[in-house]
């Protein structure tokens, strides 16, 4: 009652249905099911999508910290190469009820979760979020901040004198200097204005930038190879693990952390996939874009950071610190507003659109997206991103690789429920009523939340018990396998085998 199914297999509430829900706590409009003639998002646009998302600074870094973690380049770009064919299953698999019913996630996550209880995973997802948010900040500030200076030497001692005493000292916070929180906070407003601009917005910029970033990075390649003299010298720096038994130890934890990089998009692909056209063009865009073009931007920052080694004498994985290098500042200039572009486009699609539903589905009568984008922002700076960064050990090791293991115990109980459980089948109208089929206990479904947190302990039960180290390399994997597995035996204890569970 109150849903339109359309011969291509998609669901969308009519009039009728939308303005019973209108009263609903759980509903308002930016939580609403996507309109069937406002899904316009192509096959292009699914890839743009990913194409601009890939062609970010964290993607250039992950190759860079894994040859700084002694691996060759070919070892390297392996790791990135499988960990995203190996996350591509699980971002598929939760992007078909988006396209479908036109949820974003935190509603999709209520079939599985309760009404209530989808907050859980919600909440989860939306702080690491505002990790990345403030990660990407902190990047672009340091553009910002790179190409201030090449204008104008003063920059770094505009917000403090030099040090007494130390004629080329300046004052420093916690590793950076006054100007650099500056040039950060500049470029969170940046992206904070585009927030509040919209999805539309959004969908035009990744359209451009994903090209233009593709095609400047391939010219600062070039302007590597050549100062390195050819490829020769590149392809012949070797790595630290000759051979399997000595390369599997960093492998592991490394493949984990490759998976983490794409964990939260893993699971909030439906907050895109609800603008999809067809189930069709969401993932030939998808199967096209992603490990493709992870793989090859990664491969332009294995070669430009094995190009520093020799033009410079050690390696160098920041690109920004790299581009600070150059004498010349029409090309600062030009680098910069490159590494701007790539940064907002993957930082508001990846970072913000999702922890914005979050909390808008946690307070949906409180707070809409624009609120959930502006404390997105808010927390990002209060996780103190530039301590995140401070080294690419601690970046890929403890952040990527931390995280996986919890977003990975949510992806096991999402994909289980919906493939599993209720056969892809949901009661769109009743994911936005209190009392309706996903109400479960008070709007909990405790089947759901012991998964997870057994999923997790398992997950992260190696940070704390030293003889299960060798687990916690596995994150994602032990979170993604014991909290489905778990998820299914409680389901089913309770009787719900089948396409739509019963009301409890």
């Amino acid at each position: 009652m109150g849903e339109v199914h359309h011969d291509d297999g998609r669901v969308e509430l009519d009039a009728d249905g939308e303005h019973e829900l209108e009263s609903s706590p759980l509903y308002n409009e930016d939580l609403a099911p996507t309109r069937l003639g406002d899904r316009k998002w192509s096959t292009y646009n699914f890839a743009a999508l990913w194409i601009s998302m890939a062609h970010c600074i964290p993607t250039y870094m992950l190759a860079s910290g894994l040859i700084g973690a002694g691996m060759s380049w070919r070892q390297a770009l392996f790791t990135i190469l499988l960990g995203n064919v190996i996350v591509l299953g699980p971002i598929l698999a939760n992007s078909h009820a988006g396209t479908k019913y036109g949820i974003p996630f935190p509603v999709y996550a209520r079939a599985a979760y309760g009404t209530y209880g989808s907050n859980l995973p919600a909440l989860m997802r939306a702080i690491v979020a505002c990790g990345w948010f403030g990660i990407q900040c902190w990047i672009g500030g340091e553009a910002l901040h790179t190409f201030f200076k090449a204008l104008w030497p003063a920059w770094d001692t505009l917000l403090g004198p030099k040090i007494a005493g130390d004629p080329g000292g300046i004052i420093n916070i916690a590793g950076a200097t006054p100007t650099e929180y500056l040039s950060f906070l500049l470029f969170w407003g940046l992206n904070i204005r585009i927030v509040f601009r919209g999805m539309d917005l959004l969908r035009k910029v990744e359209n451009w930038a994903a090209p233009y970033v593709l095609v400047m990075t391939a010219l600062l390649v070039a302007w590597a190879v050549k100062r390195a003299h050819g490829l020769g010298a590149i392809m012949d720096q070797p790595g630290k693990f000759p051979d399997f038994q000595s390369f599997f130890p960093v492998f592991v934890p490394s493949l984990t952390a490759m998976i983490g990089f794409w964990a939260t998009l893993s699971l909030n692909m439906p907050d895109f996939t609800r603008f999809g056209r067809s189930q069709r063009e969401q993932m030939i865009g998808q199967v096209v874009a992603l490990p493709t073009t992870m793989t090859l931007f990664a491969a332009m920052g294995v070669l430009i950071t094995s190009a520093s080694a020799i033009i410079f004498g050690k390696a160098i994985w920041d690109p920004v610190e790299l581009v600070g290098k150059f004498q010349e500042p029409w090309l600062v200039a030009l680098s910069m507003f490159t590494i701007v572009v790539a940064t907002i486009s993957v930082n508001i699609a990846a970072n913000v659109v999702s922890p914005a539903n979050d909390f808008a589905n946690a307070f949906p009568k409180l707070i809409n997206f624009r609120k959930g984008g502006l404390l997105t922002g808010v927390i990002g700076i209060a996780m103190q991103p530039w301590r995140l960064l401070a080294d690419p050990s601690g970046y890929i090791f403890k952040w990527l690789l931390g995280y996986s293991g919890g977003l990975g115990s949510i992806a096991g109980v999402l994909i289980a429920d919906y493939f599993f459980v209720r056969g892809r089948e949901l009661r769109l109208a009743d994911l936005y009523r209190p009392n309706g089929a996903y109400r479960y206990t008070d709007g909990w479904n405790w089947s759901a939340v012991s998964a997870t947190l057994a999923g997790c302990a398992c997950a992260w039960a190696g940070l704390f018990i030293p003889s299960l180290k060798g687990i916690y390399d596995y994150a994602w994997f032990v979170g993604f396998g014991v909290s489905g597995g778990a998820y299914l035996l409680l389901m089913r204890a309770q009787g719900h085998s089948t396409s739509e569970a019963p009301r409890v």
